[in-house]
């Protein structure tokens, strides 16, 4: 049985509102983690870059703006057809990354697959970790 869903896709870093730059990304969700969606940046630096937040987050964020501190995420604009924003803030500075709307959708329904929404705490084996945490 699959326990990880992944994809990898190419985000765009707005540096202005005339000029990005291409990212290589890799979208991560796992069965053990299941609350939580893996954005991996592959900025051509020795460590590539991951943000960890929640899918329920990334799911409202497809259709209406949500999210406040650390994690924005809004549809696009009228007129910008296909765009997810992603607001990112941390004590390093400010990143403000656009991805493909269809893509990120079509990698969100294999998660939906792998762990309904409402389920995610049935994949959780707390005795196990309860009893690991207890010895």
């Amino acid at each position: 049985m699959e326990t990880l869903v992944e994809h990898e896709l190419e985000l765009n870093l707005v540096l202005s509102p005339e000029r990005s730059v291409p990212v290589p990304a890799l979208l991560s969700y796992g069965a053990h983690d299941p609350y939580a969606v893996h954005i991996t940046f592959h900025l051509g630096s020795a460590a590539p870059v991951t943000w960890v937040f929640a899918r329920e987050l990334l799911v409202e964020g497809t259709f209406r703006e949500c999210g406040q501190g650390d994690v924005r995420i809004w549809p696009s604009q009228p007129g910008r057809q296909g765009v997810l924003n992603m607001a990112l803030n941390s004590p390093a500075g400010e990143a403000l990354i656009e991805a493909p709307l269809t893509a990120v959708l079509g990698w969100l329904e294999r998660t939906h697959r792998l762990v309904p929404p409402g389920c995610e705490g049935e994949s959780l084996d707390l005795d196990g970790a309860l009893a690991e945490l207890l010895a």
